[in-house]
C-alpha cells in the first residue's frame, strides 16, 4: 500500500487455456425471493420485485450466478468449476466444488427461527456439506438485532414448547447490531436475523435450512430435523476484529475467511492474501462501498461497482486493485478443514 503503481503496457492478452491462468472475473447477481424481503432493493441494487414475491436476498457466488466479464462471460459459476475447479480453487482444495455462497440479506420482516446442519448430519442424509455462516453489518438501525443461539440453560424440551405455545423468542439469546459487527453462526446455531440490518452472508455453499418457527406464515416446519440439528452451546456470537499492518480480519473460521483490505490508491495482487494463507487460493472482492478498478497486463481491466464482487482464481495473473472512489474492499476466501499449507 502507498508504493508507487506499476505502469501495465499491454502487449495482446495471454492465450488463458495455454497458459493455464484464468483473469479475475465479476459476478452478476441474482436475486431470490422471500417473504419476508423488500419489494424494491434500491439503492443497494438496482432491482425491484415488480409485483411479485418480494426480494430477500441478493446471492452473489451462487451457482446459477452469471460470470459477467472476460472470456468466460454468460457461464454460470457452477458450470465454470466443473470445468475449471483447480484453476480456480488452487491444488490444495479439499473439493471441487464451488466452497462459498455470499449473499447480501434484506430483511423487511423477521426470518423464520431456523437452524441449519453441520457436515455429518449433512452427510447423513445424502447432501455434500452442512452450512456456517457468518454475517457482516453492512448498514444498521438503531435498536437492530439478530438472534444467535440459545439463552444459557435452555434444554430441548423448553425448546419444544416455545414452538408449540408461540413463545420460542423467549428462548433465543438477542445480539444488538451495528455497522460494522461481524457475526458468526456455526451449523447447529438456532438463529434468526431480524429488520433493522443489512448483513453481508458468507456461508458453506448449502442451502440446508431446517425452520422451527416461522410467525404463521403457513411454509413448512421441519422440527424433527431441527431438533436434531440443534446444539445448546456452539461457538456462535460476535467476534471481535483483529487489526494488522496491512489489514483487519472480521473473522477467520474454519470454512471462510472475511477480511477488510485498505488501498491506499493502488494496490497489487500479491498482497492481498495473509501472510498465514495457504496459496495461491481462491478470492472474492467485494466493494461494500464506493468502486474498483481490477486491472494488469494479461486481462481488460474489470471494473467493480459498489456491492459488486470480482472472483480472484487462484491461476491469477498478476494485477492491481485501483481505488476509484470510496472503495471499502471486504476479500473473502475459503477455507478448508484439515488442509495445511
Amino acid at each position: 500500500m502507498g508504493r508507487k503503481a506499476a505502469s501495465y503496457r499491454r502487449v495482446g492478452p495471454i492465450d488463458m487455456a495455454t497458459s493455464g491462468q484464468i483473469a479475475p472475473f465479476r459476478i452478476a447477481p441474482g436475486f431470490v425471493g422471500r417473504v419476508w424481503g423488500f419489494h424494491d432493493l434500491r439503492p443497494w441494487f438496482d432491482q425491484t420485485a415488480e409485483g411479485g414475491e418480494p426480494i430477500g436476498e441478493a446471492w452473489l457466488t451462487g451457482d446459477e450466478c452469471v460470470v459477467e466479464t472476460g472470456p468466460h462471460t454468460g457461464q454460470t459459476l457452477a458450470s465454470l468449476f466443473g470445468e475449471a475447479a483447480q484453476a480456480l480453487l488452487g491444488a490444495s482444495a479439499a473439493s471441487p466444488a464451488s466452497p462459498l455462497l455470499v449473499k447480501v440479506i434484506f430483511a423487511r420482516e423477521k426470518l423464520s427461527v431456523q437452524v441449519h446442519p453441520d457436515d455429518e448430519m449433512a452427510h447423513r442424509y445424502g447432501q455434500p456439506r452442512g452450512k456456517s455462516e457468518c454475517w457482516y453489518a453492512l448498514v444498521a438501525e438503531p435498536g437492530a438485532s439478530v438472534a444467535c443461539g440459545l439463552k444459557p440453560g435452555v434444554t430441548l424440551d423448553q425448546v419444544k414448547s416455545g414452538i408449540a405455545g408461540g413463545t420460542l423468542e423467549e428462548c433465543l439469546n438477542l445480539l444488538p447490531v451495528t455497522a460494522g459487527d461481524m457475526v458468526y453462526v456455526d451449523a447447529g446455531t438456532v438463529h434468526a436475523i431480524w429488520p433493522g440490518s443489512i448483513l453481508l452472508e458468507t456461508q458453506q455453499n448449502c442451502d440446508l435450512t431446517y425452520r422451527l418457527f416461522d410467525y404463521g406464515r403457513g411454509r413448512e416446519l421441519h422440527i424433527e430435523k431441527a431438533l436434531e440439528a440443534i446444539r445448546l452451546l456452539s461457538r456462535a456470537g460476535r467476534i471481535a476484529p483483529a487489526t494488522l499492518a496491512d489489514r483487519t480480519v472480521l473473522l477467520d473460521a474454519e470454512y471462510f475467511c472475511v477480511e477488510r483490505i485498505p488501498v491506499d490508491g493502488r494496490r497489487s495482487s500479491t498482497t492481498l492474501p495473509g501472510e498465514a494463507e495457504p496459496a495461491p487460493g481462491l478470492a472474492y472482492l467485494f466493494a461494500a462501498g464506493g468502486a474498483a478498478r481490477i486491472a494488469g497486463p494479461a486481462f481488460d481491466p474489470v471494473d467493480l461497482p459498489a456491492r459488486g464482487i470480482v472472483a480472484v482464481p487462484a491461476a491469477s495473473p498478476a494485477f492491481e486493485v485501483e481505488d476509484r472512489g470510496g472503495l471499502d474492499l471486504i476479500r473473502i476466501s475459503p477455507r478448508w478443514p484439515g488442509v495445511t499449507s
